[in-house]
């Protein structure tokens, strides 16, 4: 499928959950602008399911209609095992080849690693639709997300990534360097231009807390490639250094739907429960929500690529736990640390303190570049489409 001259670009931006519709907006909108693409927006996985807050109804709400919807979940809790998560990709794959089908786009948008873009990408792949990339070239040791970007990266066509560093990995895997670019990361971008901002009193309101510069955000998800230990004995060691903090209230966000997100999920209900003086569970917290949390709490702890590449444009710590993250680039404002109850509390102090609260006022970012949604937009936008049909491999130049 290609583009033609007489016709306006369809872009297709296939979505999965909170997290990558958080990130995927801005470039929507900014589509949405040109009178020169067709945008359309297919809805898929944890969107679809009440499990992970039916997050379909938050695009809906930011007035963007959507134009398919692929399940590929069941009606229980989701993909709780490696088994299930593998049908569940099946079902992906199909019902994405029937929504390319019938929206018969011109090119895909997909961001990052989760591994349902991995059959969405095979789809497109074999019914010739060449694929946008966005946050390439990443590292995440922890979890078998890293092999899945690497794999999106090689059948993508065109690249977007976060920073210069990851550009040129991109490149060394072969890929042509004209049409691999560096915009910088999206959710910097969502947070520096924030233009309604939640605030402080809708935010207790919605977690039943008081909240400041003692609140703790703790998203913990499942490191799928930790031989070690079961993410929830993982997460029991987090809890059990929570414990250590009875001043500082905790807001809990919802794990993805990885095997043993189900674990976490119950373990950290069942805590809140337990503690419902200082700690509140919100499956999802939005985009709007979330990055206006970031300016009114002391730090975000757990092992969300969000506490590495968005929050310290927000100046105030991280606390990174484990493996999950491991590999990428980090500001200094945050701080890496061990899975054990003791490696946790102890970061969650130095997190706390004035010391290291005043690094992160003073930490640059990294991921921060200005106009990514809007260069993203136009390069989709504008790309020869004859350029994507075929690809190469980049040899790098031979070294002396």
């Amino acid at each position: 499928m290609t583009g033609t001259t007489d016709k306006k670009r369809k872009i297709a931006i296939v979505t999965s959950c909170r997290a990558d519709w958080g990130l995927l907006q801005g470039v929507v909108k900014e589509l949405q602008k040109r009178n020169d693409v067709e945008t359309c927006v297919i809805a898929t996985n944890m969107h679809l399911h009440p499990a992970f807050g039916n997050t379909i109804d938050e695009i809906i709400a930011d007035g963007i209609e959507v134009a398919a919807r692929v399940p590929m979940l069941d009606s229980g809790s989701g993909a709780t095992s490696p088994t299930e998560t593998a049908m569940a990709s099946s079902r992906c794959l199909s019902g994405m080849a029937e929504a390319f089908n019938s929206i018969q786009p011109d090119i895909i948008l997909l961001l990052g690693d989760r591994y349902e873009m991995l059959p969405v990408a095979t789809a497109a792949t074999i019914m010739g639709i060449p694929i946008a990339h966005i946050a390439g070239g990443e590292i995440s040791e922890g979890a078998f997300d890293d092999n899945i970007r690497h794999a999106l990266t090689k059948l993508s066509a065109l690249h977007f990534t976060a920073t210069e560093d990851y550009r040129q990995r991109v490149i060394q895997m072969g890929e042509e360097p004209s049409r691999v670019f560096n915009f910088g990361a999206l959710g910097v971008e969502n947070l520096m231009e924030l233009p309604d901002e939640a605030t402080v009193e809708e935010l207790e309101k919605l977690a039943g807390l008081k909240i400041g510069t003692g609140t703790l955000l703790v998203t913990y998800h499942p490191a799928t490639l930790d031989n070690g230990a079961l993410p929830a004995v993982r997460c029991m060691a987090l809890l059990k250094a929570l414990d250590r903090f009875p001043q500082s209230p905790v807001i809990f966000t919802y794990p993805n739907n990885d095997p043993g997100g189900s674990d976490i999920i119950r373990l950290i209900e069942e805590y809140a429960a337990m503690h419902t003086n200082r700690c509140s569970v919100v499956p999802s917290l939005g985009r709007r929500r979330y990055l206006s949390a970031l300016k009114h709490i002391g730090a975000v702890v757990g092992n969300s690529s969000s506490g590495i590449v968005e929050v310290p444009s927000a100046h105030i710590p991280t606390v990174d736990i484990g493996i999950r993250q491991r590999g990428r680039t980090a500001a200094e404002s945050v701080i890496h640390c061990g899975d054990t109850a003791d490696e946790i509390s102890d970061a969650i102090s130095l997190a706390l303190s004035g010391t290291w609260r005043m690094k992160a006022l003073n930490t640059s970012n990294p991921y921060q570049k200005p106009g990514t949604a809007q260069n993203i937009a136009c390069t989709l936008a504008t790309f020869p489409l004859q350029e994507l049909a075929t690809k190469r491999f980049y040899d790098l130049p031979a070294s002396n």
